[in-house]
Parts: structure tokens; C-alpha cells; sequence
């Protein structure tokens, strides 16, 4: 079974093709450092200098081979049909002997990733909260104790099907409240930013 990939796909990685090995091998770098900890623009400007393009372009290859290397192991090709695949696309043999090796022996390493970012989580339902205040106590008299009881009730989906989950009490202070709210706010627009989405888009 060959991979078959789409025109725009097969421009972003075509300049890997004419590209010398140790060009490729650093690109294959460049493709499992992007999988872990996202895009790196400072590696991409430095690898745009020295191959005389713009920045973009180098990106555009990262993701490509990314995709490339996901799609492969979803597909759960075999090296000889994996090889095929390079062969398609216009690599060089020496080329493919790189991939191939490559995509061997980090095909597992790639499979945790997406496996870490496919777990089916729980997800928020409904929220119930009680603010409290402890005026006093027979030590100290003159403390204001403020806090913040939530209940969180939460629910596994399967498909379109809600399965009722768990609840949670907590308990917390205003200050420790604010600083969830911010990493929350800081998560949410992580995962609205264009590396997020990309990604997603790459293991649906």
C-alpha cells in the first residue's frame, strides 16, 4: 500500500528531495523535536540562512515530513511499502535508506505521541460553588479567612454519547483561584494557536 499525499503536502517536503543527506537527517531532527515540544522559529531561521529560502519554507517542510511520518505510521506501513512511498515522491535511494531507518527506529516514539494527545479525558459539565468566610477564631480574633468551595461534575463522551463521570470537591483561596484562572486562560490559548491546530488536524 502506497501513501498517498495531497499536492500541497508533496510541495512542502519537495525541497528535501534535492537536499543533501545530512540535510535530510537534520530535517528528520528537526520533525521529532517539532512532535515533542512544537515549532522551533529560532532552528528554522538558522536553517533558512544556511539553504538560502525564507523561514516559511523550512517550516513548511518540517510539518511536512511530520505529516508524513504520522500518516505513515497510522497506515502502519512496512518498510518496503514505505520505501515505495519515498520512491514516489523522488527521493533518492540513499534518501530513502535514511527515512526508512529513521521512521524504524522512532515509528514507536512517534505512535506515544499520539497516543498522549488522543487520550479520551474527561470533560467539564457543570460547576457549583460556595464562597465562605471565617471571621474569627478564639486564637486569632481579628482574621478574615476567605474561601471558595467548587463541586465539578464531569463526563466521559463516547462518539455523541454523554457517560456521566466523577465528581470533585475542591476547596481553594481567592489568590490560588486567580493563578488557575491565568494557567487556564494560558492553556486555552495554546490550544487555540496555529501549531494546536495544525497538529490536530495531522492525527484526526
Amino acid at each position: 500500500m502506497l501513501l498517498i499525499l495531497q499536492d500541497d503536502h508533496k510541495q512542502h517536503i519537495n525541497i528535501l528531495v534535492t537536499q543533501s543527506e545530512q540535510v535530510l537527517q537534520d530535517f528528520c531532527k528537526l520533525s521529532l523535536e517539532y512532535l515533542k515540544r512544537g515549532p522551533n522559529p529560532k532552528l528554522y531561521q538558522s536553517a533558512a540562512q544556511k539553504l538560502n529560502v525564507q523561514p516559511e519554507v523550512i517550516r513548511n517542510a518540517v510539518e511536512g515530513l511530520v505529516h508524513l511520518l504520522i500518516r505513515s505510521c497510522k497506515q502502519k506501513l512496512n518498510d518496503l511499502d514505505f520505501r515505495d512511498s519515498m520512491l514516489t515522491l523522488g527521493f533518492s535511494e540513499a534518501h530513502q535508506e535514511i527515512l526508512s531507518a529513521f521512521f524504524e527506529n522512532k515509528k514507536e516514539e512517534i505512535l506515544n505521541v499520539l497516543n498522549n494527545y488522543s487520550h479520551d479525558l474527561p470533560h467539564f459539565k457543570d460547576l457549583e460553588w460556595r464562597f465562605e468566610v471565617q471571621l474569627a477564631s478564639r486564637s486569632l480574633q481579628h482574621q478574615i479567612t476567605p474561601l471558595i468551595t467548587m463541586k465539578l461534575s464531569l463526563e466521559n463522551r463516547r462518539g455523541s454519547v454523554a457517560i456521566p463521570g466523577e465528581q470533585l470537591v475542591l476547596q481553594t483561596d481567592p489568590t490560588n483561584l486567580v493563578h488557575l484562572t491565568q494557567v487556564l486562560e494560558e492553556a486555552l490559548l495554546e490550544a487555540r494557536s496555529q501549531h494546536t491546530r495544525r497538529f490536530q488536524r495531522y492525527i484526526k
